[in-house]
């Protein structure tokens, strides 16, 4: 579709008719257990990202980047620390370049903050990446002790991505649904994937 933004990964980006239209924000849910962090890795191959890491340090994400096998790019990565998340994450994104990724991983931290200024936050972050024409893609992990906040990212998001990681037999299964997608052209079935070396659909059974 004219006017999207390829993810870089190809088979979402045949399940999106090409991909993302600038300026969308999704939320991004995986188990913590999961190798989810291996599709934010390969997302940074398709441009400029800014990968702000709110838990690991900047040096450990650098470090696992670098370290992965799959093909991914040179992302700015900057470490979100101190006693005022929502400010920092804020002051980094106002220096985002037009048509960029942006990464958050995780959101918790930002999600704990007031309600009333993480809304704030929400609003703004959706202004910035219409006027760069850019991705954002939020990073929120599932299970126990989530965030209260977690309700007002998803309400907030153009799109969910939704990561499920299940045993079947002596495998490991990976599936991603898209629960929502305001841009159109929602694929209506789980995407099934390997979270190996790289992120690739599996073609071995019920995938066409």
């Amino acid at each position: 579709m004219v006017g999207r933004l390829e993810t870089g990964i190809d088979v979402l980006d045949r399940k999106l008719d090409g991909g993302l239209p600038p300026g969308c924000i999704v939320a991004y849910t995986a188990d913590p257990a999961s190798q989810s962090e291996l599709l934010l890795y390969e997302l940074t191959a398709a441009r400029g990202t800014l990968y702000l890491t709110t838990e690991r340090s900047d040096d450990a994400v650098r470090h696992a980047i670098d370290a992965s096998p799959s093909a991914v790019g040179n992302p700015t990565v900057r470490h979100v620390t101190g006693d005022e998340p929502l400010e920092e994450a804020t002051r980094l994104i106002g220096a985002l370049p037009d048509g960029a990724n942006l990464i958050v991983d995780t959101m918790d931290a930002l999600e704990r903050t007031d309600t009333d200024a993480y809304v704030d936050f929400l609003n703004d972050l959706k202004t910035q990446m219409l006027e760069t024409g850019s991705i954002a893609v939020l990073h929120c992990l599932k299970g126990a002790g989530e965030p209260d906040n977690r309700t007002q990212t998803y309400h907030a998001a153009d799109a969910v991505f939704d990561l499920r990681t299940a045993t079947a037999g002596t495998e490991l299964e990976n599936h991603l649904t898209i629960p929502k997608f305001r841009g159109g052209g929602q694929p209506t079935e789980a995407i099934k994937l390997e979270l190996v070396e790289e992120v690739a659909i599996d073609t071995s059974r019920d995938i066409a």
